[in-house]
């Protein structure tokens, strides 16, 4: 007596084959120098870290140091941010998330456990 393949049988081989073949073929390298690839893009152009332009844009920490180890209210912002000709401001205070991208025209006040001014950066 011959062994039949049922159609179910025949079903569940044939979902399984196709599976297997999407997932190998899905899978494999394409050639960068085939024909119907274009190439790369150039990477971007990144300017030195002491450029002009960001020297220019960046707060004067020199014109708020009295600040620190003074109290902080929300009336300070203005002023500090005016002072220092900063173009945007941060408050952290300890556990405060932060991105950590470089703004250079942007004042970061960090604050104390108490709301005391604790240290002041550009960045």
């Amino acid at each position: 007596m011959k062994p039949r393949m049922t159609l179910a049988k025949f079903a569940l081989v044939s979902a399984s084959t196709m599976l297997l073949t999407a997932c190998v073929s899905s899978q494999m390298p394409t050639s960068p120098a085939s024909d119907d690839v274009d190439a790369a893009p150039p990477p971007p152009t990144v300017a030195p870290n002491d450029s002009s332009d960001d020297q220019a844009a960046a707060c004067d920490l020199e014109a708020i140091q009295h600040a620190i180890g003074e109290p902080f209210d929300e009336a300070k912002v203005s002023q500090l941010q005016s002072d220092s000709r900063a173009r945007q401001v941060r408050v952290l205070r300890p556990g405060d998330a932060a991105t950590m991208d470089h703004r250079p025209d942007r004042l970061n006040i960090h604050l104390d456990d108490q709301d005391v001014i604790e240290d002041l950066r550009c960045g």
